[in-house]
């Protein structure tokens, strides 16, 4: 029990022995209080310390092993009573024994032999308790952080599957674009097969959870864009706005692409003429703020599938941060546009 609570042996046992001291001193002073004999009550005292301090540990392994519940609670009382009158019995015979001509101690020892279970058997059920709250405590304490462990490794499994998501949904509309390609103008299929691969190469082995600076999360925006340039031609424009200050601000890697993806969907669905992107960045306070605006028409749906890009990072932020104030997004005069707010780890 005691090591349970103290991390340090030592420590579980000095507080035994100091409770065993307490003990030898309590006793002996009620002792001397009767008019028992100095050195007979110093006898006593210590033989009933020594009873006390080895039920203490007997009480302490045994629920290190076993501890009682529902109908089983009775233990709590049956155990730590038998020991105590085991342990009166041999302090009253052992005590009779090497003060055998001592009469007055020997009628002393008859008459109080009730008294002293009763003390050293309540001082016994308390300790048996204390020892079953410990566990009680220390069992909810392990459930709780296997509960936090498995909340971890669900957050862990929901972030990588909406990674593998991300990856299949943008490669699904690249090989349809270059499927389209292929025979119209075979040259420019040719082009997006290898800046699809070069994206794909550096960013299919990222991990998830591995934030990158803002300047190296552009690079790779860039490269999307470029095999989105080859599906849409000079129709689709996109203008970085940012100041040095922000580029070495960190993010979760690929958090932008899926919202870039959207914004380019919403802008170009619908629109025959050219489109302008803009994409902000800017800080404020201890937020890296990504603006990204998309022009749209009103009067014609959405395209079928549109909303994932959205949906999946504010999933991911809510994984990531528990909160769900970090995205915006409204839609106000034939304009779209999404703000993002990435908390910057200290």
């Amino acid at each position: 029990m005691f090591s349970r609570v103290f991390s340090n042996p030592s420590k579980s046992n000095w507080i035994i022995q100091g409770a065993g001291l307490i003990w030898f001193l309590g006793t002996f002073g009620l002792l001397m209080f009767y008019g028992v004999d100095q050195s007979v009550a110093m006898v006593d005292s210590l033989v009933f310390a020594i009873l006390f301090v080895v039920g203490v540990n007997v009480i302490d392994r045994t629920f290190d092993f076993y501890v009682p519940t529902g109908r089983n609670n009775s233990m709590l009382l049956i155990f730590p009573l038998l020991y105590s009158f085991i342990a009166i019995y041999f302090h009253y015979h052992l005590l009779k024994w090497v003060f055998d001509q001592n009469e007055l101690y020997q009628s002393f020892l008859r008459e109080n032999f009730l008294l002293k279970w009763v003390f050293l058997g309540v001082a016994e059920i308390f300790v048996a308790m204390l020892a079953l709250a410990v566990s009680k405590l220390e069992e909810q304490n392990e459930a709780q952080k296997r509960e936090v462990m498995m909340n971890e490794l669900s957050r862990e499994a929901e972030l990588t599957q909406l990674r593998q998501q991300l990856q299949p949904h943008f490669l699904f509309n690249s090989l349809n674009s270059i499927s389209a390609l292929t025979v119209s103008q075979p040259q420019k299929a040719r082009e997006m097969v290898l800046q699809l691969s070069d994206f794909l190469r550096g960013t299919i082995r990222k991990d998830h959870q591995q934030w990158v600076s803002l300047e190296e999360e552009l690079s790779y925006l860039k490269m999307y864009l470029d095999i989105e340039r080859v599906r849409f031609g000079h129709r689709l424009e996109v203008e970085f706005d940012l100041v040095d200050e922000v580029k070495q601000m960190r993010v979760p890697q690929l958090l932008i692409q899926p919202l870039l993806e959207n914004a380019i969907k919403h802008g170009l669905y619908g629109i025959t003429e050219d489109v302008k992107i803009l994409v902000q960045a800017y800080k404020e306070q201890n937020y890296l703020m990504l603006k990204i605006e998309n022009p749209f028409d009103p009067a014609v749906a959405a395209p079928k599938g549109t909303g994932f890009g959205l949906s999946s990072v504010d999933r991911r932020l809510f994984l990531l941060f528990g909160r769900r104030d970090l995205l915006e997004s409204k839609a106000e005069h034939s304009l779209f546009t999404v703000i993002l707010k990435i908390p910057q780890q200290k």
